[in-house]
């Protein structure tokens, strides 16, 4: 074991005087103004030579190409950090950044594929439009991402001093699975319960916190890395810049150990997960823009805020930050030694395949589609047709490719263990690596070092709909069992 060095960061992502194209939803959106900033955190821990850089950006989620970009730049920078060991994951806040090389917009593939079914004179018309000199463009955006969180990985490495660490746990209800099962064995994402034919929620909730805190040589506490299952999507239909409620717990742990005190958002696995209680289902304040959610026979409860709107964002927030001060208050010991290690694998899971009668299917429904329209078609369609342009999108690639290979992280700090994955993974997975691991705390991050969209169980997929259907995501159920064993050895073989 050897003496900890850590260092933090926190760089603000906050475009000054520029609005952005906002990323999460069907319908293309243009930021009006900032709710709360939107940043990026980095930790830098060293020990014995080792290495562990993780970077939290609020962000809905982490490109490859932007992966490459920021550790590029930082091997200019400074080649004594091994870029290999860097992590970039994302909150996944739907009121930031829609970032990428190409001026197309955030799914643009399957409105690629609407538009060619489509008359010339009928094609996709967005809801919102960059335009303008007060607008970051995508590429724009890449641009200033990528130099921005190289810049907090620069700072956090470059601030390492003799630091300590100890751990917490609290519970907090944050997550609550948003999918609806019916009797016909068919399922959706933000179902409507008030039906006879609702059966049951897909899956459950898991409402453990893990924390790590470090301190300086002093014993005062310089930060918090917290996991939390919960993708931080509350605010996820407005139209300005927010951290969600993320924010919000920085804002209320400032409170308490002032301005210098760093917060690492780390989310864990949330693919099937929401901050809404489907059951106690609360409108939002005003309407949402999102096809999937229709509540015909809207009954008000007692129940949380809305979780659509900033009030949610702060009672989650409170919740988080409570159960955090408690832990810290709890902390009987802190240890400026640990046994750190850290592997970065890359793992090939099998790209999900359609069959030629699910493709025919899907040009059929295409077709139709198109000879009934009578003008110009828009997100609500885009939605609409998403599987089935998904559905051809995935013929066309599996002609091509086999498996898709993607970046996973594995590291220990002390008793605890690290995992990562570039996925929305459902939670199912994530409570199999969990339970089957042999540390005795793990910290799990989805969304990072890549794009892997949504990993469903089997269970979802015959379920159908947003979420679970191959248009979601690149990889199956199959790829997300081979993710949990190869996570469970790898984390296994460090604690040997």
């Amino acid at each position: 074991m050897g003496k900890l060095m850590v260092g933090w960061s926190e760089v603000s992502i906050t475009p000054d005087n520029k609005r952005i194209s906002l990323a999460g939803q069907f319908a293309e959106r243009i930021s009006e103004y900032v709710e709360t900033p939107v940043t990026v955190t980095a930790l830098a821990v060293e020990s014995d030579g080792e290495s562990l850089i993780m970077c939290s950006c609020d962000l809905v989620s982490i490109g490859k190409a932007l992966v490459k970009d920021v550790r590029d730049i930082v091997a200019k920078e400074c080649p004594e950090i091994d870029t290999d060991k860097i992590i970039i994951s994302a909150t996944h806040t739907h009121t930031s950044f829609v970032y990428n090389r190409k001026e197309s917009q955030t799914m643009g593939s399957t409105k690629e594929i609407l538009n060619r079914f489509l008359p010339e004179e009928k094609q996709y018309v967005p809801k919102a439009v960059l335009k303008g000199d007060d607008v970051m463009t995508p590429a724009q955006a890449a641009d200033f991402l990528a130099e921005r969180i190289a810049k907090a990985v620069l700072d956090a490495w470059n601030s390492r001093k003799a630091g300590k660490y100890a751990q917490g746990f609290g519970r907090a209800a944050i997550g609550m699975n948003r999918r609806v099962c019916y009797s016909d064995g068919s399922a959706k994402m933000w179902g409507d319960v008030n039906t006879a034919t609702f059966t049951e929620l897909e899956g459950g909730n898991d409402s453990g916190i893990e924390m790590l805190f470090f301190y300086d040589e002093n014993e005062k506490i310089t930060g918090a890395a917290i996991n939390v299952c919960c993708p931080s999507q509350i605010v996820e239909h407005r139209h300005f810049i927010s951290s969600d409620y993320w924010g919000k717990v920085k804002i209320l742990l400032r409170e308490q150990y002032g301005e210098d005190f760093f917060v690492l958002a780390l989310g864990g696995p949330g693919g099937d997960q929401c901050p809404r209680d489907l059951i106690r289902w609360v409108n939002g304040e005003t309407p949402v823009d999102d096809p999937n959610i229709e509540r015909p026979d809207y009954i008000e409860r007692i129940a949380d805020p809305s979780m659509f709107d900033i009030k949610g964002t702060w009672k989650a927030g409170k919740r988080i930050a409570r159960e955090v001060i408690d832990a810290i208050e709890e902390v009987t010991a802190t240890y400026d030694e640990a046994l750190l290690k850290h592997n970065k694998y890359i793992i090939d899971l099998p790209l999900r395949r359609v069959t030629p009668n699910e493709y025919e299917m899907a040009v059929e429904a295409m077709e139709k589609f198109a000879s009934k329209v009578t003008d110009h078609v828009n997100f609500v369609d885009n939605a609409k047709m998403h599987v089935h342009a998904g559905t051809i999108l995935r013929y066309e690639r599996q002609h091509k490719q086999n498996i898709v290979p993607y970046e996973i992280h594995i590291a220990r700090l002390g008793n605890m263990a690290i995992a990562t994955n570039p996925f929305e993974l459902f939670l199912d997975f994530g409570n199999q690596i969990r339970a089957r691991s042999r540390a005795k705390q793990t910290i799990l991050v989805q969304l990072a070092c890549d794009s892997g969209s949504y990993l469903p169980t089997a269970k979802a997929e015959k379920g159908g709909h947003y979420s679970a259907y191959v248009t979601s995501g690149k990889v199956g159920h199959e790829g997300g069992d081979m993710l949990v064993r190869k996570s469970v050895e790898e984390i296994n073989k460090m604690f040997e």
